[in-house]
């Protein structure tokens, strides 16, 4: 696994999937990387015949990036998710191959708030289904079970960057907000948290999922959960597709139980626009399905785009690894009048000590060094004199416990 990946720029190969804004094309290529992109998702398969030779890969939700697609990468730095969660990427194997992985947590946050704001409207006033009659040539004026978000109780599963601005601007429209999350979160305006997640759905009129994509969240909300709920309530999942029964869902609405619902994610998704969707939750009444765009505006994946390139030209240009959800994060300058050597290693006692001896035996003076550690993973960052012989820098992949080592001029 250990061995040295210092390239110059023009030589490095970029490999961007999911037809990813091309504001990250432009910022890369300007700092004078090669960058080629796919519009789809590939399988493992085709990853592993795609990754050869690349250095660093963009990808968003659909493409999956497994501890065997690691192992065959041969020269993989750095993955990049163009999105908010990571859970497609094997976070674990990624380390053991001291590949740094980045993610854009916040870029799309506004973007799928508006849209849970926009879904609880339509669903409290019916209009799925006055749409659908009216397509059809029924003209049904009737203020029957159309109602207003004032005065309501939004219940929000998971209170973090998401949810915590949803809280906002729902208690903005007059709504009386209540919050469930197993983190200590800060209550935001008037919000109020629950101790249990079972005291908000007997509470709440409309219930929405903001959860991140851990496993441990795999069927979190399912017929218990939908039966705790008020009869007639609302409910919206735009945050993991794995977390909801969707099963149990249908059963809720098509018992009447739950009022409306809409699902912006699934267990199952097609990988490219042109593959068949199929969903237990096809036809009901006053159900909202969308194809995953809780995340999908203009505005949004071009910052995420920004936030993205830009978390890769840090790492890659200077060995900054702030935001990186899998190696220790460690904020760093320019290199400025020396050499900047990276080492990734496995996080076990001698290493720093035998990283120091390689370095003194190649006769290289330290002008400064940094040491930070995960449980998993240490990162050491040396700057050195300028004058040495790069040949010499041989003997630091026989240090212990390397995974990978590069310098920066």
């Amino acid at each position: 696994m250990s061995g040295r990946w210092s390239f110059p720029r023009s030589r490095m190969k970029m490999l961007l999937l999911e037809n990813i804004h091309p504001v990250a094309v432009e910022r890369l290529e300007e700092a004078g990387y090669s960058v080629e992109t796919m519009k789809g998702a590939l399988d493992e398969d085709d990853l592993i015949a795609a990754i050869k030779g690349v250095h660093v890969l963009g990808i968003r939700s659909k493409t999956t990036v497994s501890r065997r697609v690691l192992q065959e990468a041969d020269r993989l730095m750095a993955v990049a998710a163009f999105c908010i969660g990571t859970n497609q990427i094997d976070l674990e194997a990624a380390a053991d191959h001291g590949v740094a992985v980045f993610n854009a947590p916040y870029s799309n946050t506004r973007s799928v708030v508006e849209l849970a704001i926009g879904l609880m409207i339509v669903l409290m006033r019916d209009v799925p289904d006055k749409s659908a009659a009216m397509h059809v040539g029924k003209w049904n004026k009737s203020a029957t079970g159309s109602k207003e978000l004032r005065g309501k109780t939004l219940g929000i599963v998971g209170y973090g960057a998401i949810g915590s601005q949803l809280s906002v601007l729902a208690e903005n429209l007059g709504m009386r907000v209540l919050f469930y999350d197993l983190s200590e979160r800060l209550a935001l305006g008037n919000a109020r948290r629950m101790r249990s997640l079972d005291a908000l759905l007997a509470e709440s009129d409309v219930v929405t999922l903001h959860v991140d994509g851990r496993r441990e969240n795999a069927n979190i909300f399912g017929a218990t959960q939908f039966a705790r709920m008020k009869e007639g309530a609302l409910f919206l999942n735009l945050s993991r597709g794995h977390v909801v029964d969707v099963g149990a869902l249908a059963q809720a609405m098509g018992s009447g139980r739950i009022a409306g619902a809409a699902v912006d994610v699934f267990p199952e998704e097609p990988r490219t626009n042109s593959d068949p969707f199929e969903s237990p939750l096809q036809g009901l009444k006053n159900m909202i399905l969308t194809p995953h765009i809780g995340g999908s505006t203009e505005e949004a994946q071009e910052a995420i785009a920004e936030f993205a390139a830009e978390r890769l030209l840090g790492y890659l240009n200077r060995g900054d690894t702030t935001f990186s959800v899998n190696l220790p994060n460690v904020q760093l300058a320019e290199v400025s009048g020396a050499h900047r050597i990276l080492h990734i290693h496995k996080n076990q006692p001698g290493v720093l000590a035998d990283l120091n001896r390689a370095l003194a035996a190649a006769g290289l003076n330290i002008l400064g060094q940094h040491l930070k550690t995960d449980e998993r993973t240490g990162y050491v960052i040396t700057d050195v004199d300028k004058d040495y012989d790069p040949e010499a820098l041989r003997t630091l992949k026989t240090v212990i416990g390397t995974l990978k080592f590069r310098t920066l001029h």
